[in-house]
């Protein structure tokens, strides 16, 4: 059975051209969505891979109406595949039912991994020559190091306790103890 999956982006645009596409190819039930791609949370899209059964093809008019990037698309169509499920895109003319079809998906999921780990040495590219500059990343403290001498100093009141600190500076205790650990190891002193 051949099932299809339309969708457009904004609800202004219409989803004819593609319904036709698919119905001519043979689609007997079309899914239909009206969201960005970007969006995690697709029901329609959901709801017909929910409905394929083994030895169903999934159609599409074009790629980038199934997944949100290469690797979500190359993520897509493995499942698929691992549930006996072929794959099909009229405009690329891509079957993955066919020994071509397959080879050209795989080449995809290559180049999805090859993609995502340029990505990832970029960003630690990045990181290190921030860190050479001087520069630190993460999230701001919460605690400012006048805050954590302040905190400290009230903690040297065998009265006061930590969750007592922590309430004060609106932080958590666990934010507190990080932060004193932190400038305990930065002076050497022994603040916590």
């Amino acid at each position: 059975m051949f099932i299809g999956y339309a969708r457009v982006s904004t609800q202004d645009q219409h989803p004819d051209l593609q319904i036709d596409a698919l119905k001519a190819a043979g689609c007997e039930q079309v899914f239909m969505e009206k969201l960005g791609g970007k969006l995690a949370e697709r029901p329609e899209l959901e709801a017909c891979l929910r409905t394929l059964r083994q030895g169903d093809t999934l159609v599409v008019w074009k790629l980038d109406r199934l997944g949100r990037s290469l690797k979500h698309l190359v993520e897509i169509i493995h499942a698929l595949e691992q549930r006996g499920v072929a794959f099909r895109s009229l405009t690329e003319s891509i079957d993955t039912g066919s020994a071509g079809g397959r080879l050209i998906f795989h080449v995809f999921g290559a180049l999805a991994e090859f993609e995502h780990s340029l990505i990832r040495e970029r960003t630690m590219a990045g990181l290190s020559a921030a860190r050479a500059r001087g520069r630190l990343g993460g999230r701001k403290a919460k605690l400012s190091a006048a805050d954590v001498r302040k905190a400290a100093a009230m903690l040297l009141d065998p009265m006061m306790t930590k969750a007592e600190v922590a309430r004060h500076f609106r932080v958590s205790r666990v934010t507190l103890n990080a932060a004193l650990e932190r400038e305990a190891s930065a002076t050497g002193l022994g603040v916590t």
